[in-house]
């Protein structure tokens, strides 16, 4: 029992001296080929996004010249119509009743030109009769002109080429000037408006290339910045923008979108996104170092087209691995290969 007692105490102090460093698993595995990217600080220019919705740029409130009863409905939404096509037509009895007087008007007019002109060759009439018969047949040609005109605006027709969007009365109702028959468009050219706050309106100028959103396309559109209004509405104290889109395929009036208004200029630094490997909850890059790759736990920011901000756990300069991270061990050899 004493013999025990006496090498009990010698292994605790064997044991307590003894001190094992971490293994370098390096020396146990391969040198793996990687290529590598330095960390650096880029410039970047911060966004506010702003909602918006596509409009078309030409687009009208098609009205009655005249007040009428619409007779017939020639244009239904969703119809593509040419300038000058037939939309309604209104039962203006009125103006015709109006054209036929002063077609009367007129032909009494010209038959006693006729006979005052007869009557001054042979001396019968005085110059004063003649003159205010040829009166007579002038002003007679500019009422029939005027009560053909207004008759015509019993036709309602397409002001430019577009589509019908909005049907806005139907037949027996009464049009007049003032209220709305029906909404065209012209879907060829459109273009984007959002009511911007006054604080980042200084940052947005005519002609300036601005990037929108909108759920249909898959890319960002190029939009240039074509009005800017100059005073703000009293409600929102926002002052509406319009911007100019590329045509593309899938666009449509009326779609919901977003515009991104920079607003800051800064510096990011900024990795690949092949460089950042995620692990659970944390998020860990391979930092190539004196020959070697060691795992260093990171904090991403923001996520860019093709790239991840640092936000800490990683200097600029360093070298991050961007190819071969899969095969690689915190600590192992590698090949840097361009």
């Amino acid at each position: 029992m004493k013999r025990l007692c006496s090498i009990i105490p010698l292994l605790l102090l064997s044991a307590c001296d003894r001190h094992d460093g971490p293994r370098s698993p390096e020396s146990a595995l391969p040198s793996v080929a990687i290529q590598v990217e330095v960390a650096r600080l880029q410039p970047y220019v911060a966004t506010e996004e702003v909602v918006g919705t596509v409009r078309s740029k030409l687009r009208a409130i098609v009205e009655a010249k005249v007040t009428g009863r619409v007779l017939e409905y020639l244009a239904t939404p969703g119809a593509t119509v040419k300038a000058g096509d037939l939309l309604a037509r209104l039962e203006v009895q009125e103006i015709q009743a109006k054209v036929d007087q002063t077609k009367a008007t007129l032909d009494q007019a010209q038959r006693d030109f006729e006979r005052q002109k007869r009557l001054i060759d042979s001396n019968a009439t005085t110059r004063q009769e003649y003159d205010a018969a040829n009166a007579a047949v002038k002003v007679a040609t500019a009422a029939l002109s005027e009560a053909e005109t207004m008759m015509s605006y019993a036709r309602v027709t397409a002001p430019f080429d577009g589509v019908v969007t909005r049907k806005l009365a139907d037949v027996g109702d009464l049009a007049m000037p003032g209220k709305p028959l029906l909404e065209i468009e012209a879907p060829t050219a459109l273009r984007f408006e959002a009511d911007l706050p006054e604080a980042i309106l200084n940052r947005v100028q005519m002609g300036a290339k601005m990037r929108v959103k909108v759920a249909s396309v898959i890319e960002p559109l190029d939009a240039t910045v074509s009005e800017i209004a100059p005073v703000s509405d009293p409600l929102s104290r926002t002052f509406q923008v319009k911007l100019d889109l590329p045509a593309t395929r899938g666009l449509r009036t009326g779609q919901f979108g977003r515009v991104s208004v920079p607003v800051a200029e800064t510096k990011l630094l900024l990795v690949p996104k092949e460089a950042v490997i995620q692990r659970g909850q944390m998020e860990l890059v391979f930092v190539a170092k004196n020959g070697h790759a060691w795992l260093r736990l990171v904090k991403t920011g923001k996520s860019l087209a093709n790239a991840v901000e640092i936000l800490a756990g990683l200097e600029e300069g360093e070298q991050v691995v961007i190819r071969g991270v899969a095969q690689l061990t915190d600590g192992q050899s590698v090949t840097i290969q361009p």
